[in-house]
């Protein structure tokens, strides 16, 4: 993920501005499954949300990610979450992120940075205290882990 992160500040059309801690949490879904990581990341861009994604998807193929099983094992899930106050639905992008107000693994690391966003009418901490965070635990607490020092 770290570099993930290094690879969009080092993009021309964006930057990273804030970084989470990074956080193990238990497989979503599919659950018989190794753990996964969690991080989020503000990222200030020139890019439209759905070129964004495009982006992001190409670093995934890049880092090799494979499409098998919905919810299975992955090396790597890039997700756009939002994009400022944009509402939108397309045929590739839905902003906000449909299903990020009811999981816990998205939201305790977008609270690290972004606790007051609102979202879908409410911010993103209120969205936090009903979720579900059972077995979510703070693996690097040092929010430059991404760097790479």
């Amino acid at each position: 993920m770290a570099s993930v992160l290094r690879r969009l500040d080092a993009d021309a059309h964006c930057r990273v501005l804030a970084v989470s801690r990074l956080y193990s949490t238990p497989p979503w879904g599919k659950t018989d499954q190794a753990d996964f990581f969690n991080a989020c990341a503000g990222i200030e861009t020139t890019l439209l949300p759905e070129r964004l994604l495009d982006l992001c998807l190409d670093i995934e193929r890049e880092m090799k990610r494979v499409r098998d099983e919905r919810w299975g094992p992955r090396t790597i899930d890039i997700d756009v979450l939002t994009y400022g106050a944009l509402e939108m639905r397309s045929q590739k992008l839905e902003l906000p992120h449909p299903r990020m107000t009811v999981r816990g693994f998205v939201l305790m690391p977008l609270a690290d940075f972004a606790a007051e966003m609102i979202v879908s009418g409410r911010s993103v901490g209120a969205w936090l205290a009903e979720a579900d965070t059972t077995g979510i635990v703070v693996a690097e607490a040092d929010c430059d882990w991404w760097r790479g020092y």
